[in-house]
């Protein structure tokens, strides 16, 4: 029998929800990263395909999010958050077996379906049901922890590819979902409560507007939009800007850092502000991070890298406590998955909209983001705490 936890012990409940996110991140979200130039190279096919069947994965994650989130509300995380693991495992099996580009693209849809009841907002809505409006700290904690999956998944892609072969990484992968993040999730609490709109207590309040819930869909598209986007051109853009190739990559390693630190200052400092303060403070950083590039080029690579990787470590964690401390607990897994779906669907996009951006424009492409930047911050003045 596997050990479950209770309610009250949150460390241990957020450290072990944290790695099985880890795990969940790393073996898709940052799969591409590392193995798609051997996939496409094994099957004869640009790597364009490849990163084109890792958009399609999003659009499905986007598509099954809702789904997932109603299903949490009504019954509690730890099964859907299982059942993603194995849904991880045979995308994952399906991908390392794939003998032609079909396959692949089925295996990544699978793993599309696994991102969709998998990532932070399920681990999100799974914490709202245990801690009800007292997860803000819970879900700050398992960010912080999963904040590393690019610096456990990349190396640990790479070293499995350079031993074995790209498709024993993706078995390996699998391996680690079935006998690792799956027994983790397994060990996690029942929820405490429902948060379903039949069972909704009555201080919860009427229900969201449409307007508050339109624009905090649209700061979650913007933020996902730029964050996407500088990951994939960072680099390059700041090379545009006039940084050498050393201290463009160097500048791009601190942003991982960058995004840990802040979010211990939300863990610590930040806690005692409305979510809604930090998430403003968060916003501006981007179009700051922008104006700083513009003006003193490539000098500014590192300030960028840090302003920027700041501002996206809030608003990971804004994106589960802004919704739970603006309209509550009732819903708030369905609503999760409704609100970060355009968002899913836009990241999709972003690489391929900004690199065309970069390509016609140079630097200047970095009017794009500070624009949508600033269009986010200034929703999020419209939006009350109310």
């Amino acid at each position: 029998m596997i050990p479950r936890l209770t309610p009250v012990r949150r460390g241990p409940t957020v450290a072990v929800l944290g790695t099985s996110l880890t795990v969940s991140w790393a073996s898709s979200y940052y799969l591409p990263a590392v193995l798609a130039v051997p996939m496409a190279e094994d099957l004869g096919l640009s790597p364009v395909w490849v990163f084109g069947a890792f958009s399609m994965a999003m659009m499905v994650s986007a598509m099954v999010g809702p789904w997932a989130g109603a299903r949490i509300d009504g019954a509690g995380g730890r099964g859907v958050l299982m059942l993603s693991n194995i849904v991880f495992a045979a995308g994952l099996m399906l991908l390392a077996a794939a003998p032609s580009p079909p396959i692949l693209f089925a295996g990544w849809a699978v793993i599309g379906l696994g991102m969709g009841i998998g990532l932070y907002e399920a681990g999100f809505a799974t914490l709202a049901g245990i801690y009800g409006k007292d997860a803000r700290g819970p879900i700050t904690g398992i960010t912080l922890i999963a904040g590393f999956a690019s610096t456990v998944g990349w190396p640990l892609s790479g070293l499995m590819l350079a031993t074995w072969g790209w498709r024993e990484a993706c078995i390996g992968w699998a391996l680690i979902q079935l006998f690792l993040a799956l027994p983790l999730n397994a060990c996690l609490p029942r929820a405490t409560r429902t948060m379903a709109r039949a069972s909704a207590p009555a201080d919860d309040g009427p229900p969201p507007s449409r307007l508050a819930l339109a624009l905090l869909a649209f700061v979650f598209a913007a933020t996902w939009f730029n964050s996407t986007a500088m990951a994939a051109h960072l680099p390059g853009l700041l090379q545009t800007a006039g940084a050498s190739t050393a201290v463009a990559l160097a500048a791009g390693a601190l942003i991982g850092p960058a995004q840990v630190a802040a979010r211990v200052l939300e863990f610590s400092l930040l806690r005692r502000c409305h979510p809604l303060a930090s998430t403003r403070l968060a916003a501006a950083a981007h179009p700051l991070a922008a104006v700083a590039l513009v003006t003193f080029g490539g000098a500014a690579s590192y300030a960028f890298a840090i302003l920027h990787g700041a501002g996206n470590g809030i608003l990971t964690i804004a994106k589960g406590t802004l919704p739970l401390a603006l309209f509550g607990t009732v819903g708030y897994g369905q609503r999760l998955g409704w609100l970060n779906a355009p968002a899913r669907i836009l990241q999709a996009a972003a690489p391929l909209i900004f690199g065309a951006a970069l390509s016609a424009w140079g630097s200047s492409a970095i009017w794009l983001t500070a624009g949508i930047g600033t269009a986010s911050m200034l929703a999020l003045v419209v939006l009350r705490r109310s």
